[in-house]
């Protein structure tokens, strides 16, 4: 039986393996059809729970909390629906079509700071993978000891050249998109410095790509460092599984920067049609705002400045123009020629009045010498080059470098004007797949083990990566919403928006963590209900809830990540309002490399959140009990609901504090 036989049998009960028969492709899809009938009963009781909710149970004499509450619960069916939309379509893929032999490869080993000898392991391993392929060390440390170690291994070494000087870096994908047009294989295999290939990695992944519309096939990242009982919640099973087999049902599996294959023509694509609807947009607003950047420029000048006024009024003419033969459709390339030629005419006149004004203030001091007047009228002509856009006295002026810097076909402001891989956030891998799929190719989920990693193995490092993660996928959010992205299927929109909003939970978290102990503490009840109504609207929802969860997930190992869910809420807020700030107010996010050796130490300044939940859930909840035995309680029914909810936030929150004191038992460089 192949590996993909064994993984497509993979999270079914034997109950099931019993009623469907013994073909495992009738064992999958009877799996398929009952978690699809469980989907539709639990949204079904979730509806109407929330219908009830809404409508008969909001306590307004306390509506802040009560409102909270309920909003709460909103995400919460919202983020139900999402998940459940993905797992209607899970798609577990059987034996991959052959690779073609002919298929040129390029392995990239992104690397960073990391230590040389991780970086050999992965080298060696991809130089020995088993198809026709070249393989890449992209150093962005430009380590000579890397370099070496490159040479020493039979591997190509690729870092950056003097043209990225002062320029945006763009972190990992600055390094990938460097080596991209440094490079020609028709296919990339992406792989970081700690993910060691299996040989057969290629030849199990490439016959995808016999579809032409096949962008991508991303496999999933698995660790062989994890720790008995994964104290930080780095496997991702259910990630690396169900989820990405539910995307891949809708065509909608997406990058996730290691361990996938990519075709180089797609993103070479992309990135023309990024940089076309970029500039356009840059030039439309440039010009679109001209008067008002010009009257502020206009400001600034001295008012003896006569003849800068002049030249302003000129390129105001001038922009005036350019902006209608853009909204007649000329080409914009034509349209900032002329207004870059204009705007150097307009400079060499003013290059030339200061020149020959100082010409005629020389020529008026008595005694000065004939040969340096000849002189200085003979450089009259190279010194009108600075004319030039970058040398022009225009340039001086502020808004004047900003509107040219805008209008700038060729970008001089980064290193590569067309950027095959996204941008526009701290993680370039699903703004690239979003970008592939709007314009029209596939994914492709192969759910094997191609690739052997080493995940983080101290709190400080998950957490550092973690955030890393969502505040790169927030920025892919607030600037490339997928719900408004043309060239998406509305499942697709879904799909990408359900892994965005999955990382707002963090203030939902809140108010499901602290509203338990405010009525053990307070008496404040959020919820106008009977006892009796309550159970028998909720009990159903959580019950199905569970018994889906349950089956999805089932044969794997996805506890952890249920706590980690909750417990990092302040992590997933602080995601949200530092993605925000850059997003809109410009601030800086750093690009921070994942540590590949073990940061020491406890890390109790990491939780101290999670520390004041629990002490404040742990002491409402003596009281909560001490009232309830002296018979002072509010009332016995929500009392109870709540000490059980206020244990249940203690139990999710300990994963953390678990997480804060490990020590693992040997301590030194994971290797």
């Amino acid at each position: 039986m192949s590996a993909i036989t064994e993984l497509a049998e993979e999270g079914i009960p034997r109950w099931m393996a019993w009623a469907a028969g013994p073909d495992p492709a009738a064992r999958v899809a009877f799996k398929i059809r009952t978690v699809q009938l469980l989907i539709l009963l639990n949204l079904t009781m979730l509806t109407a729970y929330i219908v009830w909710r809404g409508l008969f149970t909001i306590n307004w004499a306390l509506w802040p909390l009560s409102i909270a509450l309920f909003g709460a619960e909103l995400y919460s069916f919202v983020d139900t629906f999402l998940f459940s939309l993905g797992m209607w379509r899970m798609r577990i893929r059987g034996e991959p079509p052959p690779a073609s032999p002919d298929a040129t490869v390029d392995v990239f080993i992104t690397c960073y700071n990391e230590p040389v000898e991780l970086v050999r392991a992965t080298a060696r391993a991809a130089r020995d993978i088993h198809h026709l392929h070249m393989t890449w060390v992209l150093d962005d440390g430009d380590n000579p000891e890397m370099r070496l170690m490159a040479e020493q291994e039979g591997v190509g070494y690729i870092t950056r050249g003097a043209t990225w000087k002062g320029k945006d870096r763009h972190a990992k994908a600055g390094n990938l998109i460097n080596a991209l047009f440094q490079t020609e294989g028709q296919f990339l295999l992406v792989l970081d410095a700690d993910q060691v290939p299996k040989p057969e990695i290629l030849d199990r992944t490439l016959g995808y790509f016999d579809d032409p519309k096949v962008a991508l096939v991303q496999t999933p990242q698995w660790f062989s460092n994890v720790p008995e009982g994964d104290p930080f919640g780095v496997a991702a099973p259910l990630f690396y599984g169900p989820i990405q087999q539910g995307k891949d049902g809708w065509n909608s599996a997406f990058f996730c920067g290691s361990n996938a294959v990519l075709r180089r023509d797609p993103l070479m694509y992309a990135g023309l049609v990024a940089y076309a609807k970029e500039l356009n947009t840059r030039v439309r607003g440039a010009l679109g705002d001209i008067d008002r950047r010009l009257r502020r420029a206009a400001a600034t000048l001295d008012p003896s400045a006569s003849s800068a006024r002049a030249s302003l009024r000129a390129v105001w003419r001038a922009g005036r123009e350019a902006r209608r033969k853009l909204d007649a459709g000329a080409p914009l390339q034509e349209i900032t020629w002329e207004f870059q030629r204009t705007l150097e005419g307009v400079s060499r006149e003013l290059v030339d009045a200061d020149v020959k004004k100082i010409y005629a203030d020389l020529v008026a001091i008595p005694g000065m010498n004939p040969a340096a007047l000849v002189a200085l009228e003979a450089s009259a002509g190279p010194m009108s080059r600075l004319s030039g856009k970058g040398a022009s006295p225009l340039v001086a002026i502020e808004e004047v470098r900003q509107l040219l810097a805008d209008i700038d076909v060729d970008r001089s402001d980064q290193a590569e004007p067309v950027q095959p891989l996204a941008t526009i956030s701290v993680t370039e891998d699903m703004a690239t797949a979003m970008r592939l799929h709007a314009l029209g190719f596939s994914s492709v989920y192969h759910h094997e083990i191609l690739a052997v990693g080493l995940a983080p193995d101290d709190l400080r490092s998950v957490l550092q990566q973690r955030l890393r993660w969502a505040q790169g996928t927030m920025q892919v959010l607030f600037r490339e919403n997928p719900l408004l992205q043309r060239g998406l299927s509305w499942p697709q929109r879904l799909m990408y928006f359900s892994t965005m909003w999955s990382y707002l939970s963090g203030f939902a978290s809140v108010v499901y963590l602290i509203a338990p102990a405010l009525y053990l503490l307070f008496g404040w009840l959020p919820v106008k209900a009977l006892s009796w109504q309550f159970l028998c609207f909720l009990v159903p929802c959580l019950v199905l809830n569970q018994l889906l969860f349950a089956l999805i997930g089932y044969g794997l190992p996805t506890w952890r990540g249920q706590q980690y869910s909750l417990a990092l809420f302040p992590l997933w807020i602080r995601a949200v309002i530092t993605a925000i700030q850059n997003v809109y107010f410009g601030t800086k996010l750093p690009f921070v490399v994942t540590p590949k050796t073990r940061q020491g130490g406890a890390h109790w300044a990491l939780v101290r959140p999670q520390l004041a939940m629990t002490v404040l859930l742990a002491g409402s909840g003596i009281y909560g009990v001490v009232q309830l035995a002296s018979g002072r309680a509010h009332e016995t029914f929500p009392t109870i609901i709540n000490l059980v909810w206020a244990v249940y936030g203690i139990v999710m929150l300990s994963v953390v504090l678990n997480a804060a004191r490990w020590q693992p038992k040997e301590t030194g460089v994971n290797s």
